[in-house]
């Protein structure tokens, strides 16, 4: 070995080789763009380093240098780590170990980024049998230096571990958890090109496969093989190439080993690509990731067949279809090119017999093949239409059928509509997956609501939905609600006009035609109502309640709008918007069924029901009486009995404090805490609140305030911690409860609004403020509507401009959609009166500039 000052000399040497060849082999990428190139090359680079750097040690003859992984495979990105293996002779571990440490350091100091394993050839086959992933890293070994002979003694060992059976189901086992790491789907809009369905992992388990069934491992092996045409052989290396070409464009972008296709590169890459828009390049890429998808599932199918190689006899399903094992077939190769028509009878008969499990690999080939047989001869024809709304009418497997119909682009192709908008981008802050995907989400959610076993999850849309006649009509819905987004103008009644028009050739009676129309056009109406205004307003309700016209129109309203707020994005549903849908829909449907609302008797029978609560408590109705005088009707209207009592039971002794009252409690709803703040109104209170929770880091979803009679402010605020941090909410309420009085009784001035970093969504996909300050019907008040894109310090930013224009609070509905703010606010001037127009003008502009800035 050499001397430490000339190794750290020859170091400095072979970085700098490192580092020119690097460079040189970017600068041919971007000239050429020759992904194949690029990769065998930072091998070969990386080899060659490896080997210099090898034979500076004096290591003993038996012992060697293996590649492993991706870099045993002949690939290796930019950014990403050299995997490789020191295999050891046995009982030499502890000699070489110093050895081992310095030779790591030095690669490391060279610029390698090392990812290393030492064993011996017995810890290798022990690792192998118990992780299949180990297993298939060491079956893409390569010697790098060292003996030949222990490498191949080493090969041919780890070939007698391998049992292809054994390691087929394990990696598909394998694949499956990682696809549901990604919710089983490519059409996220920020999709991993290595690790999500449809990427380069996809295809590399393809392979890993075929080398297990001891068939040649390559795309032109599996043409050999007569696995797959020599068409679908081009397809997929064209594929795997545009894969390629962005996870390397990725990692030289970032500067680091990112596969993700995040909002800050896809402007960059679109570019680079030739292409105007990111919307394009996601498009390619959805488009690139299904067909990847299509082809894992038939030679994953076909290689299991080869593997297992049994002969099993098929059973006869009719005419045309069979069943062999647990998969559908046709009875002919050409029946769908001779016979369009069966293909939805494929999928139909597929959904009438649930003891199957998929459709076989041929048979999935010649849907794809014979699908541009889709075109307006077909979809005119009535026995294609039956058997569409049949496949919608089955009691199951309408979800597993359309997405299947879907990923083998049949559903697009008889809904085109449908095929317009596949992989197409949603920028609006809240969606997290294509329009698509989307829809499909959300028609996964109400099939949800038909299982059983899933009915305490939402119970009331359980029941609804076991009571809802001609289901269907729910699922054209969902089919049709965002089917018209990206065209332009109002897509709910683009849509509602498309579904009407698809509806009508499919002979549905004309009360469900137009009840799917209907709900297409106003399948945002019931969120709006719920977020965003006040649902304890008689009026409010009885707008809503005119808007549905019968419980039917009712019903199927609120169960679309919760499928489809819950198929948004994972973190977008909380108990909190669930309460606030379930108690819109009982106002509604007592309003429907005529139960006119009388305010003195709906008052005290809240009051009798908190009272029965409050009585387990030993305290009586003369007890409560000192302060349910300081409240006025529209306290008891707006607030729940179990509420009222909760807030009686902690005030009772305090109704003229001079000092702050903090109390708090995990919502009753399910989610977050609930502060109750009860302290001498003053003008600054709602800012200091506000400038609180955001330095805690909790988002206000829900406030309200009420003013009492004797000039106290009672509010109300529903708290969520939006970054889901492990807690003991014992200890927090009582900081909250602590912290938030001191903050409240200090003299000084409440803090200034945080300035914190807006999201990176927000950045790259910005929206146009929204602000309108208008008066409240015949009221004192002026409500101010504010929709922009949520970003720290929003909420005391809105306060502190309502407190340097001497704006009063009356009530607060805060709606955070993922990064889209829907916040509205019920203000007046000071003692109640009306804000001044000039206030009124300058709340807007100051609130304007503050969003635009």
């Amino acid at each position: 070995m050499q001397p430490a000052a000339v190794q750290t000399q020859t170091a400095a040497f072979w970085r700098s080789q490192l580092q020119t060849g690097r460079k040189n082999l970017r600068r041919d990428f971007e000239k050429t763009g020759d992904t194949i190139h690029l990769l065998h090359g930072q091998c070969r680079l990386v080899d060659a380093l490896l080997r210099e750097v090898w034979v500076q040690f004096s290591l003993p003859p038996d012992f060697c240098l293996i590649a492993v992984g991706g870099y045993g495979r002949g690939e290796l990105f930019p950014q990403s780590d050299v995997d490789i293996l020191f295999l050891l002779p046995e009982g030499r571990e502890a000699a070489l170990e110093s050895v081992l440490e310095k030779l790591v350091g030095l690669f490391w100091d060279v610029g390698l980024a090392i990812g290393h394993s030492v064993r011996t050839l017995p810890e290798c086959l022990e690792e192998a049998r118990k992780d299949v992933t180990v297993l298939t890293n060491l079956m893409e070994a390569r010697l790098l230096a060292g003996s030949r002979r222990a490498y191949r003694e080493f090969t041919r060992a780890v070939a007698t571990v391998l049992n292809p059976s054994v390691f087929f189901e394990a990696k598909l086992r394998e694949q499956t958890r990682r696809h549901n790491r990604f919710n089983d789907t490519a059409y996220n809009l920020e999709p991993n090109l290595k690790e999500s369905p449809g990427g380069l992992r996809d295809l590399q388990n393809i392979l890993w496969v075929t080398r297990a069934a001891s068939l040649p491992a390559s795309w032109n092996g599996l043409v050999k093989s007569e696995l797959i045409s020599a068409q679908e052989a081009r397809r997929i290396r064209s594929n795997e190439r545009l894969l390629q070409d962005l996870r390397i464009r990725l990692h030289y972008l970032s500067n680091r080993r990112e596969d993700r296709l995040l909002f800050d590169h896809q402007d960059t890459l679109a570019r680079e690509l030739g292409m105007k828009r990111s919307e394009h390049l996601m498009q390619r890429f959805y488009r690139s990731a299904r067909f990847v998808s299509l082809m894992n599932e038939i030679l994953l199918q076909s290689l299991k067949e080869k593997i297992a190689a049994s002969d099993i006899a098929p059973v006869v399903l009719g005419k045309n279809f069979q069943a062999r094992g647990k998969l559908l077939e046709s009875r002919s190769s050409d029946l769908f090119q001779r016979n369009p028509a069966m293909i939805l009878q494929c999928f139909l008969t597929l959904q009438q017999h649930p003891e199957l499990s998929g459709i076989s690999p041929a048979t999935i080939r010649a849907l794809w093949q014979a699908r541009h047989s889709i075109n307006v001869a077909f979809r005119a024809d009535a026995g294609n239409r039956k058997r569409f709304m049949q496949i919608l009418r089955a009691p199951v497997g309408i979800l597993h059928t359309l997405r299947r119909m879907h990923r083998y682009d049949i559903l697009g192709r008889y809904i085109p509509a449908f095929g317009r908008i596949t992989g197409q981008m949603q920028h609006d802050l809240f969606h997290v997956y294509t329009v698509d995907e989307h829809t499909l989400n959300v028609l996964r959610n109400l099939r949800r609501f038909s299982v059983t076993a899933h009915a305490h999850e939402f119970p009331l849309c359980s029941r609804l939905f076991g009571e809802f006649e001609r289901p269907e009509v729910l699922y054209l819905a969902v089919l049709f609600h965002d089917i018209a987004k990206g065209r332009g103008g109002d897509h709910s009644t683009l849509g509602a006009q498309d579904a009407q028009d698809f509806c009508r050739r499919h002979d549905l009676p004309g009360q469900d035609h137009e009840l799917v129309a209907w709900l297409v056009q106003n399948h945002l109406a019931m969120s709006a109502t719920a977020q965003q205004k006040d649902i304890g307003d008689p009026e409010v309700i009885a707008a809503f309640a005119e808007k549905m016209g019968n419980a039917r129109h009712l019903n199927a309203l609120y169960l679309l709008t919760v499928a489809d707020i819950r198929g948004t994005s994972p973190g977008v549903w909380n108990a909190w918007k669930s309460r606030l849908l379930e108690n819109l829909y009982h106002a509604a449907l007592r309003q429907l069924h005529g139960d006119q609302v009388d305010i003195e008797n709906e008052i005290a029978d809240k009051q009798t029901k908190a009272l029965e609560i409050l009585n387990c408590y030993g305290i009586s109705k003369l007890a409560c009486q000192p302060l349910w005088e300081k409240l006025d009707d529209i306290y008891f209207q707006r607030l729940e009995a179990k509420e009222i009592a909760w807030q009686t039971r902690l005030l009772l002794t305090h109704v003229e404090t001079a000092q702050p009252i903090v109390r708090t409690r995990l919502s009753p709803a399910g989610d977050g805490i609930q502060a109750m703040i009860y302290a001498r109104d003053r003008d600054d209170l709602f800012a200091r609140i506000c400038g609180f929770f955001e330095r805690l880091g909790y988002n206000i979803v829900e406030a309200r305030i009420h003013t009492t009679r004797h000039g106290y402010a009672l509010d109300s605020f529903l708290v969520l911690d939006e970054s889901d941090r492990s807690v003991r909410y014992s200890d927090l309420i009582a900081y909250i409860e602590r912290e938030l009085t001191a903050k409240l009784t200090a003299a000084t001035p409440p803090e200034p609004p945080l300035d914190g970093r807006i999201s990176r969504r927000l950045k790259h996909f910005p929206i146009a403020p929204e602000v309108s300050v208008k008066p409240e019907g015949k009221s004192a008040c002026h409500v101010l509507s504010l929709v922009a894109g949520d970003r720290p310090g929003l909420l005391s930013h809105v306060a502190h401009i309502l407190l340097r224009h001497g704006a009063s609070l009356h009530a607060a509905r805060i709606n955070t959609l993922g990064n889209r703010a829907e916040d509205m606010f019920v203000i007046s001037g000071r003692n109640g009166q009306a804000l001044p127009r000039e206030s009124a003008r300058q709340i807007e502009q100051d609130l304007l500039g503050l969003l635009q800035g």
